[in-house]
Formats: structure tokens, C-alpha cells, sequence
């Protein structure tokens, strides 16, 4: 069912349990998961999950005169050019 998860499964805990462990992590975060460690702990009844996820795409969020905007396409042709004509700043 998850062949593209590598499992890093050093304890060989039933294939089920992993199975709930990366639905549950998908769904608690809204991510795919790209790879997950699952180990014994102290306690029988619990697991330790360590889960590494597919990147997400991050579009850059600006505020511009009081709107949030991620891209300009909503801008007039005055807007944009005052966009461009500001002093960029780096750190």
C-alpha cells in the first residue's frame, strides 16, 4: 500500500501498526509522507514515530500597501511599477 514510504522498521513491528502509523501521521498534518521511523519504546502499548514528509510548495506571502498578496496578477499597471521602484532590502 505504501510502496513509495522508505520504513525504517529496526524492531520488525507488524506491518498494520505502520500502516495506521503513517495514515494517522498523514492525516493529523494533511501531508504525504516521504519516509518513517517506528521503534519500541518502554511501554508496550506505545511507539516512538519519527516521519519525514514530501516538501510542500511554499509561495511567498508580501505585504503590499496593507494586502497580503502572494503574486502580483491582481495589481494595476501603477501598483506593479511602485512594487518595482521600491529600495529591496537583504539581510
Amino acid at each position: 500500500m505504501y510502496a513509495n514510504v522508505k520504513i525504517n522498521n529496526p524492531d520488525n513491528i507488524p506491518e498494520a501498526i505502520v500502516v495506521k502509523a503513517i495514515e494517522m501521521m498523514e492525516k493529523e498534518e494533511n501531508r504525504t509522507v516521504k519516509e518513517i521511523s517506528i521503534r519500541r519504546t518502554d511501554n508496550p502499548d506505545e511507539y516512538g514515530i519519527t516521519p519525514i514528509f514530501i516538501p510542500v510548495k511554499f509561495q511567498r506571502v508580501r505585504r503590499i500597501t496593507g494586502y497580503l498578496v502572494g503574486d502580483l496578477d491582481r495589481f494595476n499597471g501603477a501598483k506593479r511599477a511602485e512594487v518595482k521602484d521600491r529600495v529591496k532590502h537583504s539581510f
